[in-house]
């Protein structure tokens, strides 16, 4: 089966909870970036959530929803994707979560538009890494391990290797694709500028941009291109 998201190289990931112009809203949906995914780790509501999608849906490019809590699930967006975090031993942020948003929604899900992302937290300082209790400070081995668990064990569809506002090691993400067959394989973390656009997108299957976006839009739009300048990973 094939996903709305394989084609993806570049996304920029805008926070709900987080305020942006609609005058920045209109250059990252025209700047050439396949997609946007809406999400964030703390701070996302259903009402924050609506109005941030619909403000994007006013454009044509696919605008996907990153679930972190059931009650922000918002009806509309092209695809949703549902984390599970591999690096962590509480069962909730693997599948107890998911097991208590499949009792109350499960014969009303649209299982089309839903994809699980095998997420591997590589910030230990990060808020979702102090949130899910992610065992963050792993290596390469440790990160490929996951890795082969999500894509061959659980045959999850995408890989995210997740430093979370800080730039990772990426020899451990080329890695993580190595080892990974069918599954995309996500990077996000600390992509500032061109030049770190352009080497993550050499590692990685799919560039996610965030950060950068609230903190300098025009180093935010420049990732575009590095992302479009890089090699394929191979």
């Amino acid at each position: 089966m094939s996903h709305l998201f394989e084609t993806w190289r570049h996304v920029f990931k805008l926070d709900p909870d987080r305020e942006l112009s609609d005058q920045d809203l209109d250059a990252i949906c025209l700047s050439g970036s396949d997609a946007i995914l809406v999400g964030g780790s703390s701070g996302v509501t259903y009402d924050n959530t609506v109005d941030l999608m619909s403000r994007i849906r006013r454009y044509e490019l696919p605008c996907a929803q990153e679930v972190s809590t059931l009650d922000s699930v918002v009806p509309g967006f092209d695809l949703y994707l549902i984390p599970m975090i591999l690096n962590t031993d509480r069962a909730e942020w693997i599948t107890g979560h998911h097991r208590a948003g499949l009792e109350s929604f499960g014969e009303v899900i649209p299982w089309d538009m839903l994809a699980a992302e095998g997420y591997i937290v590589l910030n230990p300082d990060s808020t979702v890494a102090h949130l899910t209790g992610a065992q963050a400070e792993i290596d390469a081995a440790a990160a490929a391990a996951c890795a082969r668990m999500a894509d061959k064990l659980m045959r999850l569809p995408i890989v995210y290797v997740e430093y979370s506002g800080m730039y990772g090691d990426l020899e451990l993400v080329r890695e993580v694709r190595r080892v990974t067959g069918e599954a995309s394989v996500f990077y996000g973390g600390g992509i500032r500028d061109y030049g770190t656009a352009l080497a993550a997108a050499e590692a990685a299957d799919t560039v996610v941009v965030g950060n950068i976006v609230y903190d300098d839009l025009k180093a935010a739009l420049d990732t575009v291109r590095g992302v479009r300048s890089a090699k394929s990973p191979t």
